[in-house]
């Protein structure tokens, strides 16, 4: 299992190293996962933070491209490109997604609060959605790995109960109870009545 954070790494990789490294994780070989993961989180993280420029949804997305490259690398064909230029093009496709997302969601809320003769008050809600989402993120930290890992691969990657419990390789009742309990868990810190 990779671990859940990691400060990024300043060691250099070559091509054929990393192509090594992805190659055993695909056969689940952790230390290879995490001397991969020290390796390229910064530049993924640079480059998701170009495109998401939010430095705390810039986190996120990073970790969603570890875990993903962690249970997709046996996906990874070394005959279609080096192991740097895979991870990178899941890392673009996130960070882009997460940012169409995010626009979507704000035009659809836009049309729906703010039409004619609606009070708008950009910076405020601006600043309303960012303390939102900094409680949502310290909610998601008190909650255990398992339940986290299960809460943010179905709301945040969109994921069924099936798929996650495929993702994770748990059954799909196990996952539906640590989904259960860690959501309890989120309303009581966030204080969201039942």
């Amino acid at each position: 299992m990779p671990p859940d954070t990691r400060p990024p790494g300043d060691g250099t990789l070559s091509g054929q190293d990393a192509d090594a490294l992805l190659q055993r994780t695909a056969r689940g070989d952790e230390r290879a996962f995490e001397r991969l993961y020290d390796v390229v989180a910064a530049p993924v993280h640079g480059l998701v933070r170009r495109i998401v420029r939010d430095p705390a949804m810039s986190e996120e997305v990073t970790q969603e491209v570890m875990i993903e490259v962690w249970r997709t690398a046996a996906r990874y064909d070394p005959r279609r490109g080096g192991a740097p230029a895979w991870i990178m093009t899941i890392a673009h496709r996130r960070a882009v997604d997460r940012v169409r997302r995010e626009q979507a969601a704000g035009e659809r809320e836009a049309a729906a609060g703010h039409g004619p003769g609606a009070s708008h008050d950009p910076v405020g809600e601006r600043v309303e959605a960012r303390l939102e989402h900094e409680r949502v993120r310290r909610c998601l930290g008190t909650l255990t790995r398992l339940q986290r890992e299960t809460v943010t691969l179905a709301y945040y990657g969109g994921h069924s109960y099936r798929e996650v419990a495929r993702l994770v390789g748990a059954p799909p009742n196990t996952v539906r109870t640590r989904m259960r309990d860690g959501i309890i868990r989120l309303r009581d810190c966030l204080g969201v009545e039942r």
